[in-house]
């Protein structure tokens, strides 16, 4: 079975590579030749996945999932939630963002926080969602170098260490978006069986 991974984002194409089994071939949007930025502009985390497998979908008639993913703060209210990509404003990157949320949470000594991503799969004309969530803590500072995005503000619950302290095997195991995909990989094994 084929799959195509609607996301432009390296990081994220490599961590889901990882966690997909090889009977499912996972595809790109680079081999069909699709370089245009897919608007995340919806108000929900769920509504910009959607709107990403649908609109590969409708372009290209393709077995597709998308991914968001949210970083949702409890004392900022669950900001950035849908915006955490460009949460320091539209010409943002990781560091910006990072350091926009520390600077909001100064002094705040409530620190939890949660990652939530949603799937959106579009399969045989047919459509469902998948959903990962992890709990956790923004850390006062940054730690570790692996990983991308909030990764190395983000300790989850139950570790010492940063996602971006953590290796890649363990945080596919536990992270938001590992639940997420292994949701999906459960699915498809129901489908084809």
């Amino acid at each position: 079975m084929k799959l195509i991974f609607a996301s432009s984002n390296k990081n994220k194409f490599i961590e889901v590579e990882k966690i997909i089994p090889k009977n499912i071939k996972l595809g790109n949007l680079i081999e069909l030749n699709f370089f245009d930025e897919i608007p995340e502009d919806q108000d929900t985390i769920e509504g910009n996945a959607s709107f990403k497998a649908k609109f590969i979908h409708s372009k290209f008639n393709i077995n597709v999932f998308a991914d968001d993913t949210g970083l949702e703060v409890q004392a900022l209210k669950g900001k950035p939630g849908v915006h955490s990509a460009r949460f320091a404003g539209r010409e943002c990157d990781s560091e910006k963002n990072i350091t926009k949320l520390l600077k909001e949470l100064k002094n705040i000594k409530n620190r939890k926080a949660r990652f939530k991503t949603i799937i959106a799969l579009v399969l045989n004309e047919k459509f469902y969602q998948f959903e990962g969530i992890i709990n956790g803590e923004i850390l006062l500072c940054k730690k570790g170098n692996n990983g991308f995005g909030y990764d190395s503000v983000f300790k989850p619950d139950g570790y010492k260490k940063s996602f971006a302290e953590l290796s890649i095997d363990i945080k596919n195991k536990i992270s938001h978006r590992a639940l997420a995909v292994n949701k999906l990989i459960e699915f498809i094994r129901k489908v084809k069986s």
